[in-house]
């Protein structure tokens, strides 16, 4: 799904140092063969800089990415992102300098598809939350965390509907996630999420 991504930005990963995105990232470089090996949400990928493509290190492994999103959020972060460590406070998408205006309309998170595949089965939101390397913690009616890499976090809060009230979700990001990603990308992440829980 390497197509949806504009060459420029494969060309602008291109001409970093690879040392310097090793550092940052704990990703790997093979010079030989011009790529970058990297893991993002407990799959392993390959970043092919001499063919501009993006894709799971084995064949039929990783997530299935929604139009590239996922892909995009990889270049992104191996581009841009810089080693600190999380911080260990939760915020919102809101929360974040320029997001209150930017998350809403097109921009906003389709938590709709996590909704909209468990309902009220609170249960199940924990089956596969864990079977996708979830990890408990004690927010909401249920919420897992996830390691999208090692400095990025993401927790996903369910709250179980009744008769008065639908079942809701919400994405929270860890706060140093606004040093990490520019919103635009911070968006391409949050809907890969959804799209990964609510398949």
């Amino acid at each position: 799904m390497s197509e949806h991504i504009d060459e420029t930005i494969f060309a602008d990963l291109k001409a970093c140092d690879p040392e310097d995105v090793i550092l940052r990232t704990g990703s790997e470089f093979d010079k030989t063969c011009d790529q970058y090996f990297v893991n993002v949400w407990g799959h392993r990928y390959c970043v092919d800089l001499k063919n501009n493509e993006v894709r799971p290190e084995l064949e039929g492994s990783g997530l299935k990415t929604y139009h590239g999103f996922l892909y995009l959020f990889i270049l992104y972060y191996l581009m841009k992102s810089k080693n600190i460590p999380p911080s260990g406070e939760w915020v919102s998408q809101k929360d974040i300098p320029g997001g209150a205006g930017f998350f809403r309309g097109p921009h906003t998170i389709p938590v709709e598809l996590i909704t909209g595949r468990f309902k009220d089965e609170l249960g199940l939101f924990k089956k596969e939350c864990k079977k996708a390397g979830g990890v408990s913690i004690e927010m909401a009616d249920a919420a897992y965390t996830f390691e999208i890499t090692p400095t990025l976090p993401v927790a996903v809060l369910y709250w179980q509907g009744d008769e008065d009230f639908p079942s809701e979700a919400k994405l929270l990001f860890d706060r140093t996630i606004e040093q990490q990603l520019p919103l635009d990308i911070l968006y391409a992440l949050a809907v890969e999420i959804c799209h990964t829980l609510g398949k």
